[in-house]
């Protein structure tokens, strides 16, 4: 239209879009989130528990540090699926089963992992099939009726990836390659299991300890609501056992384990419902909300340290770290640094993230070196 404005996808009101958007996209993941706590737990602990994910996990650092990658629309994507399975459980019309499979479809577009969540709905039909095994014709639903609606929802599924299909087809030569190792790669006979979590080489709860008590809480939630709970619970595990198993479970540069941010809306509920366990314990309702809130603060200030000591390479952004050196900065460095890091994010942002490229540049160089 004549504008001077390159139309290249990297001038900066592309740029401003895909940042506003990614944050947007985080913030309604969030309060997804925090509408499906609700429901079960009580509105001040379902805050709460939003409040602390959104700042002690990983979940910041995509939505704000790195806005080009998927994490944080993968977060949205997600809790969307969660809320509308959570809204439509109990009695989903074909019409529901529709949109249902329109938004695992664009889960799937997001980020291809998030296929792990359609296991709450396997969870879900696994005893409705043996009820209608053992009524036979008198069963509501029937068997053929299940099936159909779930053959519904496959169908809709490939309809909404055709994008993603096609686009594969395009760029790697055929609809289902990935662009990612190949599946022969994965590591089958020896899967990380205690390093996706434990690992200073971004394991899960050993960069953000809080979603150690999520996924407590998350449990704990699945004795008290088994039909609910369970198929969390189950999602979870499987997502787990998926990174487990993938070649590049550490993510590379990740901050603590990224792919994890796609169950944002796990680790809210998870939390919520621990908080409010413990809240219970207290006689003055009070003093249980400032004990947890303080608990609380001081994991997300961890986080945010972290998260400022990895975004300037204080410790490597790649690889191992060591915790001692972590703790060190935390209460040594980042608060004298921290200040004049702000001051430049704000107002000579290139500058600061040229050094930083430069700096992860470097660092990269000094790896492949032998």
């Amino acid at each position: 239209m004549g504008s001077a404005i390159p139309a290249d996808g990297f001038s900066a009101p592309y740029r401003y879009a895909m940042a506003f958007a990614t944050a947007l996209y985080g913030f309604l993941a969030l309060w997804l989130s925090f509408r499906l706590a609700r429901k079960y737990v009580g509105p001040v602990w379902a805050f709460l528990a939003t409040l602390a994910i959104w700042w002690a996990s990983s979940l910041p650092v995509y939505m704000y540090f790195n806005p080009s990658w998927s994490h944080a629309h993968s977060a949205f994507v997600c809790a969307l699926f969660l809320w509308y399975w959570d809204l439509t459980r109990e009695h989903r019309t074909l019409a529901q089963w529709m949109i249902l499979g329109a938004i695992a479809g664009l889960m799937l577009d997001v980020y291809y992992p998030n296929v792990l969540l359609v296991v709450v709905l396997l969870v879900e039909a696994l005893p409705q099939y043996a009820r209608s095994l053992r009524s036979g014709p008198s069963a509501s639903p029937t068997l053929s009726q299940l099936f159909m609606r779930h053959v519904l929802f496959v169908i809709v599924v490939v309809l909404l990836m055709l994008p993603t299909f096609i686009s594969r087809a395009i760029v790697y030569g055929g609809p289902f390659e990935t662009g990612y190792v190949s599946l022969r790669l994965y590591l089958w006979h020896s899967p990380v299991f205690l390093s996706v979590l434990f690992s200073s080489n971004h394991g899960l709860l050993s960069w953000t300890p809080l979603l150690a008590f999520a996924i407590l809480g998350l449990i704990f939630f699945s004795f008290r609501l088994p039909k609910i709970g369970v198929p969390f619970v189950a999602a979870l595990i499987a997502f787990y056992l998926f990174i487990s198993v993938y070649p590049d479970w550490a993510g590379i540069s990740s901050f603590g384990n990224r792919f994890f941010v796609s169950l944002t809306t796990l680790f809210i509920l998870g939390l919520a419902y621990l908080l409010e366990l413990v809240a219970a314990r207290f006689v003055r309702p009070r003093a249980a909300l400032a004990v947890c809130s303080a608990a609380l603060a001081c994991f997300a200030l961890w986080n945010l340290g972290l998260m400022y000591q990895w975004g300037v390479h204080l410790v490597p952004a790649r690889g191992r770290v060591c915790f001692r050196a972590v703790a060190y900065n935390q209460f040594f460095v980042v608060p004298v640094r921290f200040a004049s890091s702000m001051h430049t994010y704000f107002f000579r942002r290139s500058d600061l993230m040229q050094q930083i490229e430069k700096e992860d540049l470097q660092e990269l160089n000094n790896s492949a070196q032998p």
